[in-house]
């Protein structure tokens, strides 16, 4: 009775604003003009509605039937205020009022990216953090901390070895896949399946230049097709064919392969599935695959990572493509499905300083966030966002509202009376087009020179290095469906998949299955 009291309360309440103020709950706002801003009545019914749809969404404590992780690669709290600027300015739109597809959900909480041995992480060590709840040591993947780089017989042994969340969903009979716009062997989705000392092993190739023995040291493509975990992944799509083809052969783009064992394992992959194994090089044969009759698929795009969505590649899928293919193939599983989605070159545009296209890399990334939540059930499926690792691109300055995010700040230095852009990076490659000496002083170039509406455009920085590292910041987590409830707070990376886990009755903690009362969502 007193609860329904409450909400009788906050109804009228509602109705009560709305008919004292202009606008109602209802009414959405122009956003596509700030003087909607200037209104006090534009906040108050904006913080109201806010809290409106917070108290109105109870939690979701249903056993989560599907598990979808995001992972957008390098994509800090700043590279999400500045792809949800700049998507909205896409739309023509006030970008700074804005939301990508995962700002949406209801719970929001805050993962510590250091590893064991460094306190700025790479890709490498935090795969085994979010995907195994265990944090490792730089540059290793799917396995202890007891393991350093490049000691191969330590990978090896069996107490060293982690076992990610796709592991644990195949135990728990469900199917498992993974989704990336780098190849399928670099180091985020190689946390999937692989254990290996140094995540530059991709193929023999790469094992034998850096000095090591391939036959102690199992390459992370040779671990796809022949590995416990990755021989039963249903679907595995990104790029990187050269990583898996003999150097006596080309690629389906007339790329020469590097494995020096001889194996075909495209083709190897293809021959040890039951049922129907699809492969797929590009994406007309992608969109024009038979999810209903495809039991297995392996969709490898190109010779290494995809092309940039803004390079506009014909024949490469999308991200959100990718993902809604993925999902169309693992959903046909009763028993559910775990589901690893990388927006990777995130990270690669950061790394030289292109920021714009880091920004159109995570507008993909938040499209095939959308894709995901149309195509699943809120009551059933876990859909959690996050990052690895940040990048040390920044917003500063005081620039006006709405003003490119991409260009010119709005204001000048008050120090040289030059301009500068409101996107900057602490350190990065090419520091001689920011910088000149003149008469033996170092000033800045003036930035009108330079053309920043290229897509290829290089951003300023301070460091010089030969390209721009990662940042140590925390990340942000964004969590919908079942249990998304736990994913507040601050807490340590390592903690993501048993969270995930615990939601949906997997893995070798604690789960929601060993709580009574017991209930699963049936429609």
């Amino acid at each position: 009775m007193r609860a329904l009291r409450f909400w009788l309360a906050l109804a009228l309440q509602l109705t009560a604003c709305s008919s004292q103020y202009k606008y109602g709950p209802e009414l959405s706002w122009d956003l596509h003009s700030t003087s909607e801003l200037k209104s006090k009545e534009f906040w108050f019914h904006d913080a109201q509605r806010c809290l409106y749809e917070k108290l109105s969404t109870p939690p979701n404590q249903y056993k989560a039937k599907n598990v979808i992780f995001f992972l957008g690669d390098g994509m800090s709290v700043p590279t999400v205020t500045a792809g949800r600027i700049y998507e909205g300015q896409l739309r023509g739109v006030v970008g700074e009022r804005n939301q990508l597809e995962f700002e949406k959900f209801n719970y929001v909480g805050l993962s510590k990216t250091y590893c064991v041995n460094k306190q700025v992480s790479d890709s490498a060590c935090t795969s085994s953090a979010y995907l195994s709840g265990i944090k490792a040591n730089y540059l290793t993947i799917g396995v202890t901390a007891d393991v350093e780089l490049n000691d191969c017989k330590a990978s090896r042994l069996p107490q060293n070895r982690l076992s990610s969340i796709a592991a644990w969903a195949l135990r728990g009979r469900k199917s498992a896949g993974l989704v990336t716009t780098t190849r399928v062997t670099h180091a985020s989705p190689a946390g999937v399946y692989a254990h290996t000392s140094n995540r530059d092993f991709e193929s023999d190739y790469d094992v034998t230049k850096l000095g090591q023995n391939p036959g102690n040291c199992p390459d992370i493509a040779q671990q796809l097709v022949d590995g416990e975990v990755g021989k039963r992944l249903r679907v595995v799509m990104g790029g990187g064919t050269i990583k898996f083809l003999p150097n006596t052969t080309t690629d389906a783009y007339g790329n020469r392969g590097q494995r020096l064992d001889n194996r075909d394992l495209i083709e190897e992959w293809q021959q040890t599935k039951p049922g129907n194994a699809r492969v797929v090089f590009n994406r007309t044969d992608l969109l024009d695959n038979d999810a209903q009759s495809t039991d297995f698929l392996l969709g490898l795009f190109n010779a290494s990572h995809l092309a940039y969505h803004l390079d506009d590649s014909v024949d490469t899928p999308t991200l959100p493509e990718m993902t809604e293919a993925a999902i169309n193939v693992l959903s046909r599983d009763p028993n559910g499905y775990f589901l690893f989605v990388e927006g990777g070159r995130i990270d690669h545009a950061h790394h030289e300083t292109k920021a714009k296209k880091a920004l159109d890399e995570t507008v993909q990334f938040s499209e095939a966030v959308r894709m995901a939540r149309q195509l699943t059930n809120p009551w059933d499926t876990l859909i959690v966002v996050s990052a690895d690792h940040g990048h040390t691109v920044t917003i500063s300055g005081y620039p006006d509202v709405n003003n490119s995010i991409v260009g010119l700040n709005s204001e000048l230095s008050n120090v040289d009376q030059l301009p500068y852009t409101s996107i900057s990076y602490a350190n990065g490659p090419k520091y001689d087009r920011f910088y000149k000496s003149t008469d033996g002083e170092v000033e800045r170039v003036d930035l009108r020179t330079l053309d920043f509406s290229n897509q290829d455009a290089i951003y300023p920085h301070g460091v010089p290095m030969t390209e721009e590292t990662h940042g140590g910041g925390d990340v942000a987590v964004y969590a919908h469906g079942p249990w998304s409830h736990l994913f507040t707070g601050v807490y340590e990376q390592s903690t993501l998949p048993h969270l995930m886990g615990f939601a949906s009755c997997l893995g070798p903690g604690i789960t929601y299955c060993d709580l009574q009362p017991k209930a699963t969502y049936n429609p």
